[in-house]
């Protein structure tokens, strides 16, 4: 059994479904990235595994042991929060030793200055939160988190309140932090960019429910659903019919141009999106577009075509600005068709 189980979890606020039937394991040492819309269930499920929600329904196993009925403190569970909820009038070494309570005055000090050193904070000990930068409370918040040996750590947007280069600054920082120390940690967040760069699963959720689940690069190669490609980086999806399948290629026409894909389980006269990246389509020659809107984002172009009542997003050098048409080839080998009725 995986370390961490949650099999059939349903909770309900009313009439709103928060979690709907949500199966998820998570293996000893990793780190699964729970990833979805405001709204999709994201935290209640972090708080059904903390003990801070009772599920309506489902169990929550932890190194096999049904804790679906322990309180908080009996689940050996690890919180960060984005408010980081330090205590105002302690120093950094009182917020980071509160959990220790119980162990010795010398252990105490010992695990503490241990974590401060792993945080880098070791030089202010003595601080108290206002005296703080917002990265700097970030750090003292997963310093108190895992000073208990948590089995599970567990993360909601804990980056979220800082700014754009000092996240992804921390991301890398966390990211060390934990694979060094090997904790088994689930991570919420909506920042695609985040969940792609930290985790070694992603978990996507939509309106309570888990649409998709594996690791980056199978998510976002290969989504599942319409989506799962719209909300995981950036997508074109093109409605089309396959009007044949031969030999386990489903062909397809837009904009007036036959493509190919590989059917799956899909048969003639399926609706389906035709499904590409914009890094896959290849600029320089094939089929004429009309440039629409090119905006210049440093590292490259991201340019919008329109071709009759198709419009693709495509991205250029950063030499390259584009003129008002463009040639595009389409490689055979980056189409995907996803089913329009798993369209929700």
């Amino acid at each position: 059994m995986s370390f961490l189980v949650l099999s059939g979890i349903d909770k309900r606020f009313g009439s709103v479904v928060a979690v709907d039937n949500l199966e998820l394991e998570v293996d000893q040492g990793k780190l699964v990235a729970i990833i979805g819309p405001s709204g999709c269930g994201k935290t209640t499920t972090l708080r059904i595994i903390a003990g801070l929600e009772r599920a309506d329904a489902g169990r929550v196993y932890l190194r096999g042991k049904d804790v679906t009925s322990l309180p908080p403190e009996a689940r050996t569970v690890g919180l960060v929060f984005q408010s980081y909820a330090l205590f105002p009038h302690m120093t950094v070494e009182s917020n980071v030793g509160y959990g220790l309570r119980g162990t010795t005055r010398r252990d105490r000090k010992r695990r503490v200055a241990e974590l401060l050193r792993l945080v880098g904070l070791e030089e202010h000990t003595r601080r108290r939160p206002h005296q703080l930068s917002q990265g700097q409370k970030q750090r003292v918040a997963l310093a108190r988190a895992l000073a208990p040996q948590p089995d599970v750590l567990l993360l909601d947007e804990p980056l979220a309140a800082l700014d754009a280069a000092l996240r992804i600054s921390l991301r890398s920082e966390l990211k060390s932090m934990l694979r060094q120390l090997g904790v088994t940690s689930l991570y919420v967040t909506h920042d695609q960019a985040e969940a792609l760069a930290l985790a070694d699963r992603l978990a996507v959720m939509h309106a309570g429910a888990l649409e998709q689940q594996g690791s980056p690069q199978q998510v976002y190669r290969q989504p599942q659903t319409p989506f799962v490609a719209r909300f995981v980086g950036r997508a074109n999806l093109w409605p089309v019919r396959i009007t044949e399948v031969s030999n386990g290629q489903a062909v397809v026409h837009a904009g007036g141009e036959m493509f190919t894909a590989p059917a799956g389980q899909m048969r003639e006269g399926d609706k389906a999106y035709l499904f590409f990246r914009p890094e896959d389509v290849q600029p320089g020659s094939g089929i004429p577009f009309q440039v629409k809107q090119a905006e210049y984002q440093g590292d490259r172009w991201e340019v919008q075509a329109r071709r009759g009542a198709l419009e693709v997003l495509v991205y250029l050098p950063a030499d390259a600005p584009p003129e008002s048409e463009l040639e595009l080839a389409f490689p055979p080998s980056t189409l995907k068709l996803l089913s329009r009725e798993t369209d929700r």
